[in-house]
């Protein structure tokens, strides 16, 4: 096995290993703190957690570079998908995913899959700047497309991507799964319908990644395929911004990122932040790649919904004053501080895609969403001043 192959095993194991390890206020209707975001779907979860019965939609992999693709199956599993094929160049990645998931096909290559006009959905994680391409092809080909963030890496893909979906009607979904596979987001969302925190002004997104440089393939230390940091990690910020303040224009303000202290990596970024205004609130982002190995998460992923009325902080993946787990959600209002259980939320990406796949609607997430999220994300990572800092 050379050093490549290697590197993607063990960055494929921790990817999974990460995925897995993953009163009513007076002014709220009654029950609202304590009761599931979302109604649970109405297919009936086996022990294993995936539903039962009868598939709703057929879909495939093709591209399989990143762990999220474990995610992104078992969303759409949970949705009522059946996975019936997949594709990947590398035989290592391929042999791993065929292990988890022993009743998909190995297709002989990409267009078998394309050209099987029982599938209405390709999912994929392959290298970021490969996933809008694939993308085109899939959607030419007739069928629905969900992408592992960043779904698109520059403003010429995006571009084509928004042309081709015009053009083909097709669903190109980004699974932004801080927000969509995240009970303690599912459920700040709820809240901030209902008018919890009354208007939001601002949402200041943290995404701080333990780097594993160890177990991370080529293609993670080189910009033009990962796309930059703010691309690549800040898509998940962009997402949040604009579904919380319920923004549907929005402008980078300022943006900055650099490789502060990586000289080995000199096509890298470790740093970057980004102030953002939209239509409906202001935002702040930092990404960063220095979380240090003493925390018992790959990150402290925390999101802060400023209102009118309140706010709310999300710990996403640690509490490091000392709760166990993640999903912790804390409010505090006019009358006092809570702290929210999550645990029992259901997170309903999967099923409001398969939704959308078979009804034509948009009610996983809208087109203009999608995009908009990727448009500022490559923006603000074009526009970013480079970050040098005294050695």
């Amino acid at each position: 096995m050379n050093e490549s192959q290697a590197n993607r095993r063990r960055f494929l194991k921790d990817s999974v290993a990460g995925a897995a390890g993953l009163a009513a206020l007076t002014a709220l209707p009654s029950g609202i703190l304590a009761a599931p975001a979302i109604l649970p779907s109405v297919h009936t979860g086996s022990r294993s957690g995936r539903p039962a019965g009868a598939a709703r939609i057929r879909f495939s992999a093709i591209g399989l570079n990143h762990g999220h693709i474990y995610g992104q199956v078992e969303a759409v599993i949970r949705g009522g998908g059946q996975l019936v094929s997949f594709y990947a160049k590398e035989p290592d990645l391929a042999a791993a995913f065929a292990k988890r998931y022993p009743d998909a096909k190995l297709a002989r290559s990409e267009q078998e899959i394309l050209d099987d006009n029982s599938i209405q959905l390709v999912v994929s994680a392959g290298i970021p700047d490969e996933r809008a391409p694939l993308g085109i092809r899939v959607m030419r080909a007739g069928k629905d497309y969900m992408a592992d963030k960043p779904g698109i890496t520059s403003l010429d893909q995006l571009a084509d991507v928004r042309k081709v979906q015009k053009e083909t009607k097709r669903i190109y979904s980004i699974m932004y799964s801080e927000r969509f596979e995240n009970k303690a987001t599912v459920k700040a969302g709820e809240l901030v319908r209902a008018g919890a925190i009354g208007k939001v002004i601002q949402t200041i997104g943290l995404g701080p990644h333990r780097m594993n440089a160890s177990t991370r393939p080529e293609w993670f230390f080189d910009k033009k395929r990962f796309g930059g940091i703010i691309c690549d990690i800040g898509s998940h910020q962009f997402d949040q911004f604009l579904f919380f303040t319920n923004s549907t224009q929005a402008e980078v303000v300022a943006s900055q990122a650099g490789n502060t202290s990586h000289p080995q990596y000199p096509k890298f970024e470790d740093f970057g932040d980004v102030m953002v205004r939209g239509n409906g609130g202001t935002g702040y982002i930092r990404v960063d790649w220095f979380t240090p190995d003493g925390l018992k998460s790959w990150g402290d992923g925390r999101l802060t919904i400023l209102g009118t009325e309140g706010f709310m902080e999300l710990r996403k993946n640690v509490d490091i004053s000392g709760r166990e787990g993640g999903n912790h959600l804390f409010l505090v209002d006019n009358k006092e501080t809570k702290t929210i259980d999550c645990s029992k939320v259901v997170t309903p990406y999967g099923t409001q895609l398969v939704d959308d796949i078979l009804n034509r609607t948009e009610t996983a997430m809208t087109q203009a969403h999608c995009f908009l999220a990727t448009e500022l994300a490559l923006k603000a990572q074009k526009q970013a001043q480079d970050v040098k800092l005294k050695t």
